[in-house]
């Protein structure tokens, strides 16, 4: 059963996909990545894994109240301002099921 979700603020997805040959970048500045989501509420995010069980990619649910907002908070994630990612999308999302 699909649980409802009335918050107000609208969802949205990150997704990026990590340079190859970055985990190092990616272990410098995952301490500064987690400090700038933190503030988030309902967070709901980790790395996406290759085939090895290594990052190689981050997936991030988070609440903003415009596509804009969220894309401005994206663009400060200190992964970003780094150039950990090869690309990048952020996008409006509907949540059917929602844990509660």
């Amino acid at each position: 059963m699909a649980a409802s979700r009335s918050l107000g603020r609208m969802l949205f997805v990150f997704h990026g996909l990590d340079h190859p040959g970055s985990i190092d970048l990616r272990r410098e500045t995952r301490s500064a990545h987690l400090a700038h989501h933190s503030s988030r509420r309902h967070p709901v995010g980790g790395p996406l894994l290759d085939g090895d069980g290594e990052p190689c990619g981050t997936l991030i649910i988070f609440e903003a109240d415009t596509l804009a907002d969220a894309e401005a908070f994206i663009a400060d994630d200190p992964y970003v301002l780094a150039g950990l990612f090869g690309s990048t999308t952020v996008r409006a999302f509907e949540a059917v099921d929602w844990p509660t």
